[in-house]
């Protein structure tokens, strides 16, 4: 059965991250939507520029099975200061359909709207001061619940993988990685 995905965009988005979500799940058979918090056209973290499929504001009537948060900055302060975002990423947790992200995400969009509260949780090392002691773990991927949070570009095609396993199963997620010639 195919998923439902959500990848928002916005401005200072880290582009490996985005890329590497939307690649890796399309890879699985995911339909993955790539929706801006802004504009179309979105200038990322190191200058590239990406194209949305559409605005954030023509998802918010949709159920997905995952939306999943890219990194980078000031992108994770953008995609944070999205109500509609916001709307969504909260009706999603009460749901309890997955919930990703990754690199400053998680300490920036999740922790203060409360999407971390009484989970464990990882980001960049650069941004763990900002989750409690408690939740920082410095595990490549962490799973609790239906919140799924990876640390950096670095490990985004471990987290990528780890939402193929969650989305379908682990035969899927071994089956794209070894597509993309990818060892664990």
């Amino acid at each position: 059965m195919e998923k439902k995905v959500l990848v928002p965009v916005a401005d200072g988005t880290e582009e490996l991250e985005a890329v590497t979500i939307t690649n890796v799940l399309r890879r699985a058979g995911a339909d993955v939507t790539v929706a801006s918090v802004n504009k179309f056209q979105i200038t990322c973290s190191r200058g590239i520029k990406l194209i949305a499929d559409k605005p954030i504001d023509s998802c918010m009537n949709e159920n997905y099975d995952l939306i999943a948060l890219p990194g980078g900055m000031p992108g994770a302060e953008k995609l944070r200061d999205s109500e509609k975002l916001t709307v969504m990423l909260k009706r999603q947790q009460q749901e309890g359909r997955l919930y990703a992200a990754i690199c400053s995400a998680p300490a920036v969009v999740f922790k203060p709207h409360g999407l971390l509260d009484g989970r464990q949780a990882t980001c960049n090392p650069g941004f763990a001061h900002e989750l409690d002691i408690k939740d920082s773990i410095e595990n490549a991927v962490v799973v609790d619940g239906n919140c799924i949070t990876s640390r950096g570009a670095g490990t985004a095609i471990e987290f990528a993988l780890k939402l193929v396993e969650l989305l379908y199963d682990k035969a899927k997620a071994q089956e794209v990685a070894a597509g993309m010639v990818f060892k664990p």
